[in-house]
């Protein structure tokens, strides 16, 4: 079949090029998770609050949970946020100036039983939301 010194040469290839075909690989060197990712690959992003929307809780739980619609600041691109809280939603009003970060789902995705919503509101007027939650600060009146 040819001599034993070039057989092996037709197929061989680098593992260079091999890692192209790992997906995540070719996916981390594109940059095509920070490319889709609204908040650009920052921790956390600014909005103006458009909307408060319920979204209902995914089989078997029925609940609605109650989220924001957000404008970003830094791209005008619009993303549900999740606010996380009994009653957080109350602290909440449209035009508010909120600051969000990812829900921690795997890979940047939903978590739990809120389908389709990747972030969570942490702040409201550059006050956190957790402590207006619990009674330890008012939210200021502008």
């Amino acid at each position: 079949m040819g001599n034993g010194k070039f057989a092996a040469r037709k197929c061989k290839r680098t593992s260079k090029e091999n890692r192209w075909r790992d997906t995540n690989y070719a996916r981390r060197q594109l940059g095509l998770d920070v490319k889709s990712d609204p908040l650009e690959g920052a921790p956390q992003g600014r909005g103006i609050v458009l909307e408060k929307v319920g979204v209902e809780a995914k089989q078997p739980n029925s609940a609605i949970r109650k989220c924001v619609r957000v404008q970003l600041i830094k791209n005008g691109r619009q993303v549900t946020a999740f606010a996380v809280g009994d009653g957080a939603i109350n602290f909440i009003d449209e035009h508010d100036e909120v600051t969000i970060e990812g829900i921690g789902g795997r890979l940047g995705r939903s978590k739990g039983d809120i389908p389709g919503v990747r972030f969570q509101v942490t702040a409201v007027n550059n006050v956190s939301l957790h402590e207006m939650v619990t009674g330890k600060k008012e939210k200021p009146r502008r």
